[in-house]
C-alpha cells in the first residue's frame, strides 16, 4: 500500500499515468491488458475512476481490508497535501508567479494525460487492429468535436462496439 500513498503524492492531479507505471511496468502487478480491461469497467462504476480502479485491486489482492487500505493509501495523502496548499493559495494566491506557475503545470499534466493514452492503446494496436480503434475515433469525435452529448453517443457507441467486437471475433 505504500506503493499507492506514493504514486497519489507523486501524481498529484494525474494520478493514472503513475499507477499505470507502478502497477504495470515497476511492479508488475498486472499486465498491461489487465489494466486497460479494469480501467475499462472502473468507468461504470459511480465516482473516481482511478480510485474504483484502486478498490478493485485491494479486493483482488486482500478482500474488503485490502480495498479499504488501497482506497486510503491513495486519497489520504493528496487530501492533506491539499489541504495545506490551499491554506498556502489562501495567503499567497495574487501572487503573478504562482498563477503563471499553474499553467505550466496543467501544460504538463495534459502532456503525461497525452502519453498515458498512447502507452494504453499500444497492447490493442500490438494484438490486432479490430474495430475499437474506429469507434473510439467515433466517439471522440461525437463529444469532442461535435459536441454530442455523452450518454447518447455512449448508449450507441456500447452496444456498437460489442457487437463489432463479437463479428471480428467470428
Amino acid at each position: 500500500m505504500f506503493a499507492l500513498a506514493r504514486v497519489s503524492l507523486f501524481a498529484f492531479g494525474g494520478v493514472l499515468p503513475w499507477a499505470r507505471r507502478m502497477l504495470v511496468e515497476e511492479k508488475r502487478w498486472m499486465t498491461a491488458d489487465e489494466f486497460n480491461r479494469l480501467f475499462a469497467v472502473c468507468h461504470f462504476i459511480p465516482g473516481p475512476n482511478v480510485v474504483n480502479m484502486t478498490a478493485v485491486f485491494g479486493l483482488r489482492l486482500h478482500g474488503v481490508v485490502g480495498s479499504i487500505a488501497a482506497v486510503l493509501a491513495l486519497t489520504a495523502p493528496p487530501v492533506v497535501l491539499m489541504i495545506a496548499v490551499g491554506m498556502l493559495y489562501t495567503r499567497y494566491g495574487a501572487s503573478p508567479g504562482i498563477s503563471g506557475g499553474l499553467a505550466g503545470l496543467a501544460a504538463g499534466v495534459a502532456g503525461l494525460m497525452i502519453a498515458t493514452a498512447a502507452r494504453m492503446a499500444e497492447p490493442l494496436v500490438k494484438k490486432r487492429i479490430g474495430p475499437e480503434p474506429l469507434v473510439a475515433v467515433a466517439v471522440f469525435i461525437a463529444i469532442g468535436i461535435l459536441r454530442l452529448p455523452l450518454l447518447p453517443v455512449l448508449a450507441i457507441a456500447a452496444p456498437l462496439s460489442i457487437a463489432l467486437a463479437l463479428w471480428v471475433r467470428r
